[in-house]
């Protein structure tokens, strides 16, 4: 059998593997958990009682995080000229038409998001099959395909905090909310604008239980299960 680590031990020392926790519970814990050599993301992972192979139970739409997500995004907006300066302006790390799809075409990926006006659509289809599989292809649904006058605000949203969130083919959504070294108190705002967007965004076609698990972990930490039943906790949090 091999030996603990000190990490190991501190954690089985603080955590009970079949507890369910309140969301407040979970996040004090979390802080208490030992740490990683670097500010590990905090993760939430929601088991949901949709049938992904129907069309009409998919989740999936943006939600903005009041505390942020801690991490720096990378923003390349693809837009008409004339739009670029406000989108650079806006805190956009790129922006551009043509130079940016050549640049793309190319094998350039330095970023994490892309936004598109939607008059360049057109001219992005033909990376489909490029920044598809990377999950890069903006969407309206993901709010990364904008009207023109509304691009500072997307990039803005998107430096600020908003994250998109989607369903696997097995029914599941994992999003970032945050650091470990995030106060309680921006966990647990963050914790709350993620809950309230998932159940605002149940299909309505999905019957029996929407939310069948939820758990919380740092990177390398252990899943905190979460008792759903303990969520209206989360409605007193102020965002």
């Amino acid at each position: 059998m091999a030996k603990l680590t000190k990490k190991q031990k501190k954690e089985l020392e603080l955590f009970e593997n079949n507890k369910l926790y309140t969301p407040k519970e979970a996040v004090a814990l979390l802080k208490k958990l030992p740490k990683a050599k670097f500010d590990e993301s905090v993760e939430i992972a929601f088991r949901l009682g949709i049938n992904p192979k129907h069309a009409d139970q998919q989740v999936r739409n943006t939600v903005s995080l009041p505390a942020g997500t801690g991490k720096v995004v990378r923003v390349v907006v693809v837009c008409k000229a004339d739009k670029a300066k406000l989108a650079l302006e806006a805190g956009a790390d790129f922006a551009g038409a043509d130079d940016i799809i050549s640049q793309i075409q190319g094998g350039w990926f330095e970023f994490d998001l892309l936004i598109a006006t939607q008059d360049m659509m057109p001219a992005l289809a033909k990376l489909g099959k490029i920044l598809g599989p990377k999950k890069l292809m903006p969407n309206p649904k993901a709010g990364t395909v904008v009207m023109p006058d509304a691009i500072a605000k997307a990039v803005q949203d998107f430096k600020g905090g908003k994250v998109e969130f989607r369903n696997d083919r097995q029914g599941n959504v994992q999003v970032a909310i945050g650091k470990s070294s995030f106060e309680e108190k921006n966990i647990m705002k963050n914790f709350a604008a993620i809950v309230d967007a998932i159940q605002k965004a149940k299909p309505s076609s999905s019957k029996g239980t929407y939310m069948k698990s939820l758990t919380i972990s740092s990177t390398m930490g252990p899943g905190l299960s979460i008792d759903t039943s303990s969520l209206s906790e989360l409605a007193s949090v102020e965002g």
